[in-house]
């Protein structure tokens, strides 16, 4: 495996919170009752896989190699940019969910913020898959390749923590708010 293969696998698990969280977000808006720790599971995977592991992957390894080549610069930074809107959207999600649990009413801004993040989420994957397209076929070396991905698996926290996070969404998927049609 590659270092771009081990983000796009990343990017597998990610699609998969989109699709949860967008469902959460449309029975939150018709008022489903989901439970505050199914909530708190989302946005623990939020914190934890995609901001705290797969963007700092991204940010601290993989966009530093490619912009060390002087190309795609430009990309890059549209894409830590956008790194920090999702950070931004997470902490209203946060925000509004810790206010709801404390008794106000906050489900439409919780729901609204968490349809803002399954878009943000969908757009970004799909910008940064064809992103490493580009930086696999023209920019990064197969040696630089295999020692970004030794590196992220070298890490045994870390390899531990994204087998947490996949079972968390793959608990996600299995809550009866998320299978309701």
């Amino acid at each position: 495996m590659s270092a771009t293969n081990q983000l796009r696998a990343d990017h597998d698990q990610v699609k998969r919170l989109e699709k949860i969280v967008f469902k959460c977000s449309e029975e939150l808006k018709k008022g489903a009752d989901i439970p505050f720790s199914d909530l708190s599971k989302i946005m623990i995977v939020i914190s934890e896989f995609i901001d705290t592991i797969h963007h700092s992957r991204e940010e601290n390894s993989y966009f530093p190699c490619v912009s060390d080549h002087g190309s795609l610069k430009d990309e890059i930074h549209r894409f830590l940019v956008e790194h920090e809107f999702g950070r931004n959207v997470a902490r209203l999600i946060s925000r509004h969910l810790k206010l709801w649990k404390e008794g106000s009413d906050e489900r439409e801004p919780v729901s609204r913020y968490l349809n803002a993040y399954g878009v943000f989420l969908k757009d970004h994957l799909h910008k940064e898959n064809k992103f490493f397209d580009t930086a696999e076929a023209n920019v990064l070396t197969k040696e630089e390749e295999a020692n970004m991905y030794e590196e992220y698996k070298s890490v045994f926290a870390i390899v531990k923590k994204v087998e947490d996070m996949i079972k968390e969404i793959d608990y996600l998927e299995s809550r009866p708010w998320n299978l309701s049609k």
